[in-house]
């Protein structure tokens, strides 16, 4: 527990030998430091994780996430803790406020920053759903934008092609009306183009010679239809519209593995839209909401030493600045003999106003500490 503690003291940036001399200081300020202790482990956690997406299926991917990570976390650290020392809890609360003012819009930009990688992973399974739509959407684009391409290409190719292929469907719906009348020819039915006499006369022998030659122009028709539809698929497989398909699951799934951090970021900023044009207000609360959890995280150790109220240790700091203070003054007659002889005719009221007022808060302080 001591170990723990002085651990801790160290995160707060504490002197130890005065804080030592305030026995009912200590676990404030061990609260302190582990505030600022625990904001550079998220940091940590959340800049590793992000950069996991950086090397994602790399050899070193781990190995690299995890040194980003403890470099980050830190950095995170070391700002934080100096973040919170520099407030000084001597002044008045609205000059402690402006003071501390720049570090919170710090600490909510870098709350923003640690607090995505870690959304990313707590709807890690609303996103791969989402990406795999957005793959599938974007692939069944991709081959529409190819074989749109191809038939503007080829526009005159496949406009020869449409027109064979109506030519078929006329011929072949003509061929099956004359097999109906050769039929009732045949069998005697009594229509206003046949006979209605029973049998194979001279004029169903002509009609029926008149669907040979139509069914063998027919097959003529069909046979030009194949060569254009195999060149057609020709000239595909040569440009490789051929190889652009559908993806599987398998390979959906290879695709969102390896997807990285800018997919993965877009897919969590639409996560609250549906695929039909609705909004889902609740994922988009869950995600506000957590953003603002780690925002605050990130702010804690600046509310905390802000919302403390001013303690004897901090009394006694700044009564050791303000004696640290004076004695580094005493070469003051040195800076004035020098200025004197660079500005012969100057008299130095500054200086010596300032040796008087060092001198009244050193006697001060100096008693009262």
């Amino acid at each position: 527990m001591n170990n723990t503690k002085q651990f801790f003291w160290w995160c707060a940036g504490v002197h130890k030998d005065t804080l030592n001399k305030f026995p009912e200081e200590h676990n404030k300020y061990i609260s302190i430091g582990a505030t600022i202790f625990f904001t550079g482990l998220f940091a940590a956690l959340a800049g590793g994780y992000a950069l996991y997406f950086v090397f994602s299926g790399g050899d070193f991917a781990i190995f690299y996430s995890i040194i980003f990570g403890i470099i980050w976390g830190l950095a995170i650290f070391n700002l934080d803790r100096y973040i919170v020392l520099s407030i000084d809890k001597t002044k008045g609360t609205f000059k402690q406020v402006l003071q501390a003012l720049p570090r919170i819009l710090l600490a909510i930009l870098i709350g923003l920053v640690i607090s995505r990688p870690l959304e990313l992973k707590i709807f890690d399974k609303e996103i791969r759903e989402h990406l795999r739509i957005e793959y599938l959407k974007q692939q069944q684009a991709n081959i529409d934008t190819l074989n749109s391409t191809f038939q503007n290409k080829y526009a005159t190719e496949f406009s020869q092609l449409n027109a064979l292929k109506v030519q078929a469907d006329s011929l072949e719906s003509s061929i099956k009306t004359d097999r109906e009348k050769l039929n009732h020819e045949i069998f005697g039915t009594k229509t206003n183009e046949t006979s209605g006499v029973m049998g194979y006369g001279p004029y169903a022998k002509m009609k029926e010679v008149n669907l040979t030659k139509q069914e063998i122009f027919l097959d003529t028709l069909r046979s030009r239809i194949n060569t254009k539809e195999n060149l057609l698929v020709q000239r595909k497989g040569k440009e490789g519209i051929m190889d652009e398909k559908i993806l599987t699951d398998h390979k959906l799934d290879s695709a969102i593995n390896v997807a990285g951090f800018a997919d993965r970021n877009a897919a969590l900023s639409n996560l609250h839209e549906n695929p039909d044009g609705t909004t889902e207000k609740s994922t988009q609360y869950a995600v506000i909401f957590i953003t603002l959890l780690f925002v605050f995280f990130e702010c804690l150790p600046v509310f905390v030493k802000l919302m403390s109220h001013k303690d004897t240790y901090d009394i006694a700091i700044s009564n050791q600045n303000i004696i640290h203070n004076f004695e580094s003054a005493s070469n003051v007659d040195i800076e004035k003999n020098a200025l004197n002889k660079l500005i012969p005719h100057r008299t130095d009221v500054a200086i010596q106003r300032r040796m008087d007022k060092l001198s009244q808060e050193y006697e001060s302080k100096k008693e009262s500490y």
